[in-house]
């Protein structure tokens, strides 16, 4: 999941998500009332298992779940994570690990349960070949089992295109961006009208899209190479994702917004912008964030350029569990494909299943809030042919050091090439640490 993003939400969210974590001792040392074991379940953002707890407590007397972290900032909850597996109490009987982190916790697999020796392997034909290898170790240890991946649209806001002159319907709206550069002239059309909103959100989600788009289609790679080498100044698909970056920035379409921060989730309420690269996950927080008024408001279009696959997670559990084998099979259960049918229903994370992803419950989708969008055939459609990024170990403090060198560009701060100087020395920074 990643909303991987980050996906993140308002820090109101995350700040009660916080003083639960901080609160809550160990996960799985105590009982539930009347002799029930509980099962603490770790997550960032929006998975959308709130249903499926349900389902399954109803079949399982024996288990209460509870979920600590909806609504969390991914920032905030992975050092957390870290330093709960570090003391070797505190994390929860499952916990979620995003894409970025991934390469990270898997250096300690110790920390984990290998799945492998409690009938994981039976699984394997639930997942895509690749995101199942995504959850196994070097020395083949499986220490997850996929969620979700990302896949890539572009919502946008119907009524603002309608006001500054624009297509409004989805197929008509793909065709005016084949490529980024004719996103960008859309986007000088649109601003051209002063419709008093930005034709973006913010230009550090262009730039994750596109760094993963083009590292998806060459190389497989960004920020390190499959030898964990750092080659954040010499990969093409960095600079080049950097230029789009830079020429979006430059033609002044950004509305500025600090991904994640309050003034983004206003600016959503507000409709102060009329695009926003759009992985499924990204769908949920949407609705989230904009609010049940702009119902019909949104729609969603193909993502300029080719595909590209942007978050994803895996659920594991960590050996500190008091609780193990129970976990263990409620984590099958959560990503099972029935599981991730029930999470794509409710939040729109989409599946790394293929049984789920050729179920018609997936195929047919559609969402009544992005103007009856066939989301199923949108997102699915690529889902199984998605070419994967490898993140190395320390993509997440990585990818912050570009970002935010990015953000500085933005702000006015820096031109785009002290910026750049600016990414790439924190960036070897960041990975020396």
């Amino acid at each position: 999941m990643g909303v991987f993003p980050r996906r993140r939400l308002a820090a109101v969210a995350f700040v009660a998500a916080t003083a639960l974590f901080a609160t809550t001792g160990c996960a799985g040392d105590e009982p539930a009332e009347g002799g029930k074991i509980t099962l603490t379940v770790d997550v960032f953002s929006q998975f959308g298992y709130e249903e499926l707890y349900k389902e399954y407590m109803a079949s399982h007397p024996n288990v209460k779940i509870v979920e600590r972290g909806t609504g969390t900032n991914l920032d905030d909850y992975s050092p957390k994570l870290t330093q709960w597996l570090a003391a070797g109490k505190g994390a929860g009987d499952i916990v979620a690990i995003e894409e970025g982190l991934m390469v990270e916790y898997k250096a300690n697999p110790d920390n984990f349960v290998n799945l492998l020796d409690h009938g994981g392997a039976e699984l394997q034909s639930n997942f895509l070949e690749w995101k199942w290898e995504g959850g196994k170790t070097k020395d083949g240890k499986l220490i997850g089992l996929g969620t979700d991946v990302g896949g890539m649209a572009m919502c946008y806001r119907k009524d603002l295109f309608a006001k500054a002159g624009l297509p409004t319907d989805r197929e008509a709206v793909s065709k005016l961006w084949p490529t980024w550069q004719d996103y960008i002239k859309v986007g000088e059309q649109f601003k051209a009208k002063n419709t008093g909103a930005a034709f973006l959100d913010a230009a550090t989600n262009i730039f994750n899209t596109v760094v993963l788009q083009t590292a998806g289609n060459a190389q497989g790679y960004h920020y390190y190479d499959t030898s964990d080498n750092l080659v954040v100044d010499s990969n093409p698909a960095v600079r080049q994702a950097w230029d789009t970056t830079m020429d979006i920035v430059d033609s002044g379409l950004s509305g500025k917004y600090g991904s994640w921060s309050e003034e983004w989730v206003s600016a959503f309420k507000q409709a102060k912008f009329a695009t926003i690269a759009c992985p499924a996950w990204m769908t949920g927080v949407i609705e989230g964030n904009a609010g049940a008024e702009a119902k019909g408001k949104w729609d969603i279009a193909r993502v300029p350029g080719n595909g590209g696959n942007w978050g994803g997670s895996w659920l594991a559990v960590p050996a500190q569990s008091k609780h193990r084998a129970e976990a263990i099979e409620l984590a099958k259960f959560l990503t099972s494909a029935k599981g991730q049918i029930g999470a794509f229903k409710a939040k729109g994370p989409l599946p790394s299943s293929p049984q789920a992803l050729a179920d018609p419950a997936i195929v047919d989708a559609k969402n009544a809030y992005f103007s009856d969008a066939p989301v199923g055939q949108i997102f699915g459609e690529g889902a199984k042919t998605l070419k994967p990024v490898y993140m190395g170990p320390k993509n997440q403090a990585v990818r912050t050091e570009v970002e935010n060198a990015v953000r500085t560009v933005e702000l006015g701060k820096r031109n785009p090439e002290q910026a750049w100087t600016d990414a790439v020395n924190n960036a070897k920074k960041a990975a020396a640490k």
